[in-house]
C-alpha cells in the first residue's frame, strides 16, 4: 500500500509529531560559529543522518533536513553558491534514508528558510527569489523529500514565491510557517507586520497544503497563535514547531527553560486550539519530542 500523504494522515484524524531543533544538535556535534551548517550534509553525513535517526527513534512521524539556509543567497556567504543542488539533494537523501530505516510510514519535510533578501528594500527581484527557491526545492525532491517546509518566514511575498516555486516545479506537499512576536497590544505579528490571519489566508491562496508557525515562542503562546490561524483557516492542517520556552541569556549563552515535561503538559491545549502536527524548534531535543509524542498518545 502506498504511503499516505501528510494531509491524508491528518484528515484521517491523526495528530502527527514532527522533529525538534537541528542547529543546536549540530553544535553539540561540534559545529563551530561561522561554519556552514548545510555543508555538514556533504562533509559529515553520518553526523547529519544521526540527527534524523534520533528524532525518528524518539517517536517523530516526520523530520526536516539540514537545508534551512540552502538557497544560493545563503550559501553564497560561504562561497558555495554553485553547490546548491549537491548540498540540498544530499541533505534530503540523508533524512530520507533515516525515514526508510525507521519503523512505519515516515515523512521528510525538507527545510527551506528565508533568503535574507528584502523585496521591499529592492535587494532582490521576485524572479530572482523564485528561481533561488526553485533551484533548492527541486534538488530536495530529487533527494527524496516528501514535502517542503518553508519556515521562519516573516514576509508574505517571499513566502508566497517559495510556495509557488514548490507547487509549480515539484510534486511535493508544501508547508508554510511564519514566526510571530507578541506586540505591546497583546496580538502577534511578524517582523514585517504580518498577522497570523494574514499569513494563513495568503499561504492558502499561494497553494500551501499545510500552514503554521514556528520559532519565536514556546507552546503557551503558540496556542494563542493557532487559535487565530484556525479561525482564518477552518479546514487546512496546521503545523507548530515551538521553542522550548522563551530564551534566557545565562552567562552569555541563550538557554531555553522548558523541560520535555513542561512542553508535554501543554500539548493538549495546542491540539484543542487546532494544531494537527506538533514538533519543536530552538532548544528542543529528542527527549522533548518523545515527551510530546507520549502526550499525544495518551
Amino acid at each position: 500500500m502506498a504511503k499516505q500523504t501528510i494531509v491524508e494522515a491528518v484528515k484521517s484524524g491523526r495528530v502527527l509529531i514532527s522533529d525538534g531543533a537541528w542547529g543546536t544538535f549540530l553544535q553539540k556535534k561540534g559545529m563551530k560559529t561561522g561554519e556552514c551548517p548545510e555543508l555538514w550534509a556533504v562533509e559529515r553525513p553520518a553526523d547529519v543522518k544521526e540527527i534524523a535517526q534520533a528524532y525518528f527513534a524518539a517517536g517523530a512521524d516526520m523530520v526536516e533536513s539540514d537545508t534551512f539556509g540552502g538557497t544560493s543567497f545563503k550559501l553564497e556567504h560561504y562561497g558555495l553558491k554553485d553547490r546548491v543542488a549537491e548540498i540540498n539533494e544530499t541533505a534530503a537523501r540523508l533524512s530520507a534514508e533515516a525515514a526508510a530505516e525507521a519503523e512505519g510510514d515516515k515523512w521528510v519535510i525538507a527545510s527551506v528558510g528565508p533568503t535574507g533578501k528584502m523585496l521591499v528594500m529592492g535587494d532582490v527581484t521576485e524572479e530572482e527569489l523564485y528561481e533561488a527557491f526553485k533551484e533548492q526545492i527541486v534538488a530536495l525532491e530529487k533527494g527524496g523529500a516528501d514535502a517542503v517546509c518553508i519556515e521562519t518566514m516573516s514576509d508574505i511575498e517571499e513566502a508566497s514565491l517559495a510556495v509557488k516555486a514548490a507547487k509549480e516545479n515539484t510534486g511535493l506537499e508544501v508547508i508554510a510557517t511564519f514566526t510571530f512576536e507578541k506586540t505591546v497590544k497583546g496580538d502577534y505579528r511578524t517582523m514585517m507586520g504580518v498577522s497570523p490571519e494574514m499569513a494563513a489566508e495568503a499561504m492558502i491562496e499561494a497553494g500551501a497544503d499545510i500552514i503554521g508557525t514556528n520559532c519565536g515562542n514556546g507552546i503557551e503562546r503558540m496556542i494563542d497563535i493557532v487559535k487565530v490561524m484556525r479561525g482564518a483557516a477552518p479546514e487546512t492542517p496546521i503545523l507548530v514547531h515551538a521553542n522550548a520556552g522563551l530564551p534566557k541569556n545565562i552567562n552569555g549563552v541563550d538557554t531555553f527553560p522548558e523541560s520535555p515535561e513542561d512542553m508535554a503538559r501543554q500539548v493538549g491545549g495546542l491540539v484543542e486550539a487546532g494544531a494537527n502536527i506538533i514538533g519543536g524548534c530552538c532548544g528542543t531535543t529528542p527527549d522533548h519530542i518523545n515527551a510530546m509524542k507520549n502526550a499525544v498518545s495518551v
